[in-house]
C-alpha cells in the first residue's frame, strides 16, 4: 500500500513539474541589458544594479549590515508596472510602493471616542462602571469561575 502512495506521489510532482515548465513567453526569454556589481572592502559599501530585456530592474546601495536602500521594478502578466522603493536601517525594512496594502482609515465613531476618553480620564476607572446586576459582570458565577486562575498554576505553565 505504501508503494502505490509513493509512486502515486511521484507521479503527481512529475505531472506538476512538466506543466510548470517555463513557456515560450518573453520572460523565458529574457536577457540581462546592464550588471554592475561594486563592492569596497575598506568601508564595506557596495552599489549594485541590473536591469533585464522583460522590464525587470533592481539597484542597491548600502554599508553591509548596517545600512541599504535601493529600488525594484517589474511587470505583472496583467501588464501593470510594479515599482518598489525601500530603506533598510536600525528601524527595520522600510518598503514604499503603490502596490502595497495600506490599513483602513480609522472610523469617525472610533476617533471621537478616542478623544472623549483623552478629554475624561476621570472616568476611565474600571471601579465605576456596573455590567450588570450586583456589580458583577452580568454573567454570574458561572463565568468567575473561569476567571480565576486555579492554585496550581495555568495548565500550559511550564514548571522547572
Amino acid at each position: 500500500m505504501f508503494k502505490i502512495h509513493l509512486v502515486t506521489l511521484a507521479v503527481a510532482v512529475f505531472v506538476n513539474a512538466v506543466l510548470s515548465a517555463p513557456s515560450d513567453s518573453a520572460d523565458a526569454h529574457a536577457e540581462i541589458r546592464s550588471f554592475v556589481n561594486e563592492l569596497k572592502q575598506d568601508d564595506n559599501s557596495y552599489k549594485y544594479q541590473f536591469e533585464t530585456s522583460n522590464g525587470i530592474a533592481q539597484q542597491e546601495q548600502g554599508v553591509g549590515g548596517y545600512y541599504a536602500s535601493g529600488s525594484s521594478q517589474y511587470y505583472t502578466p496583467e501588464g501593470q508596472l510594479i515599482q518598489l522603493t525601500y530603506t533598510a536601517d536600525e528601524n527595520g525594512f522600510q518598503p514604499q510602493g503603490e502596490h502595497l496594502p495600506t490599513p483602513h482609515p480609522i472610523p469617525e465613531a472610533i476617533i471621537k471616542s478616542l478623544e472623549w476618553n483623552r478629554e475624561h480620564p476621570e472616568e476611565n476607572d474600571e471601579g465605576q462602571y456596573n455590567h450588570g446586576q450586583g456589580g458583577g459582570n452580568g454573567y454570574g458565577e458561572q463565568a468567575n469561575q473561569f476567571l480565576q486562575t486555579p492554585a496550581s498554576g495555568l495548565p500550559y505553565e511550564k514548571k522547572i
